[in-house]
């Protein structure tokens, strides 16, 4: 009763906020079909906020749920909307496809400016979103991710918060085997995303750039990923497999990262904040023992985090364009936003709702993280554009090579670095 009475809150929190926002209900209602990945309880929680967009403008909202991995969902994206496929009005997409998609999206330069979402975002948000001049997705929520730790353990080892890879990888050595003595023989010392996919992408551009070694391909187009410091940051982080993380973490994505560290049996997790609302959770058996922290560095950088985060695109190939644009403006709304930071510590693109006391009371992780966001990496997509895909996957299957002890950082980065080089040559 008492999550029902906190959810009729938030609801009329969202319609008093979007009130007027679409006029009056439609003579002829439609039926809207958005696409989106099920990740936490992101899919529930969009599912029951729809309900005020029905109820302000008569259509309806089914949901598609899609797999949580960004790699599968992106192949089907691109399968629908190369063939045309008019059953799908609304995508949500990652911050890296706009350059990849942008031919097959509606422009929404004009519904952002008529909702006032060009004037209150995060800029460089939106001009990650525009291509050519067209703003081919609104955003609806960042992500920048964290270091989260269990602090009661920390605590009990008189170990400090680490801020170097070296610093951390020593204390989780400590931490893991004590209390592995003490009897929790489950516990390992750190989980990350190390599966070969996007999300290794995105683990991996942090540990190099935070040694200082450049972000794969630079903003100028320049391939920069093949030397020493980015040799030695994945040398470092090959070293954890089998020591501190499990062999399985080549396998984990964010969700099976999160499994692990939420159940109590990792003393250090990168992830996404959204693993911080689902961690103080009243069945949580982490709720309250944790701290999240910016992510360490090596010896000659600073702390990196990868630019995340998801968006709504409208398909050109939807028969209901105007509703569906109505649709991804309600996404893109401050009020939607803000309710989606308060129930899954989703960073907003709002800038206001970095200081809004309702959001930092729920979710305090949201204030300390805002200057991640604004300086967080963004992936090379702007540089590679249509061959962003390919080169992300080139990157992350040389990392995981090495992670997996088939073949040297070396030599995978002098054979990803030849790979690059051809890419470029075709055309990007």
């Amino acid at each position: 009763m008492k999550h029902n009475l906190m959810m009729a809150g938030l609801l009329s929190g969202v319609a008093l906020l979007t009130a007027g926002m679409f006029g009056t209900t439609a003579a002829s209602a439609v039926e809207l079909h958005f696409v989106m990945g099920q990740t936490g309880n992101d899919l529930a929680v969009f599912q029951t906020l729809f309900k005020d967009f029905e109820k302000q403008t008569g259509d309806t909202v089914t949901v598609v749920p899609m797999p949580s991995s960004t790699t599968d969902q992106f192949g089907q994206y691109r399968l629908w909307l190369s063939a045309g496929n008019t059953d799908i009005d609304v995508y949500m997409t990652d911050v890296i496809w706009a350059p990849q998609l942008a031919d097959h999206l509606v422009d929404l330069t004009d519904a952002a400016k008529a909702a006032g979402i060009d004037k209150a975002d995060v800029p460089q948000i939106l001009q990650s979103q525009t291509v050519g001049g067209k703003l081919v997705a609104l955003p609806a929520f960042t992500d920048a991710p964290a270091l989260f730790y269990r602090k009661d353990l920390l605590d009990k080892y008189k170990q400090p918060v680490p801020t170097t890879w070296d610093q951390l990888a020593t204390e989780a050595k400590l931490i893991q085997d004590g209390e592995r003595t003490a009897g929790n023989k489950d516990m390992w010392g750190f989980v990350f995303q190390g599966n070969a996919y996007e999300g290794l992408t995105c683990d991996a551009l942090e540990w190099v750039k935070s040694f200082d070694g450049g972000q794969i391909v630079e903003p100028d187009g320049t391939i920069s990923i093949n030397n020493p410091k980015a040799i030695a940051a994945l040398e470092e982080a090959k070293t954890w497999i089998g020591t501190i993380s499990p062999p399985g973490v080549l396998g984990y994505q964010e969700e099976e990262s999160r499994g692990v560290w939420q159940l109590g049996n990792s003393v250090f997790m990168r992830n996404w904040p959204y693993a911080y609302a689902l961690g103080n959770a009243a069945d949580s058996p982490v709720k309250g023992k944790f701290g999240v922290t910016v992510l360490p560095h090596g010896p000659d950088g600073k702390p990196a985090a990868t630019l995340g985060g998801w968006n709504v695109a409208v398909s050109k190939y939807s028969p209901n364009q105007a509703e569906a644009t109505k649709l991804a403006v309600f996404i893109g709304s401050a009020a939607f936003q803000k309710q989606l930071a308060i129930q899954l510590s989703h960073l907003p693109t709002a800038a206001a709702l970095y200081d809004d006391p309702e959001v930092l009371k729920a979710q305090p992780i949201i204030g300390m993280l805002k200057d991640v966001v604004l300086n967080a990496v963004p992936r090379p997509s702007a540089p590679t554009k249509g061959k962003y895909n390919e080169v992300s996957s080139d990157f992350w299957t040389a990392v995981h090579n090495t992670l997996a002890g088939q073949g040297s950082a070396s030599d995978n980065l002098a054979d990803l670095e030849g790979k690059l080089t051809q890419l470029k040559g075709s055309g990007w």
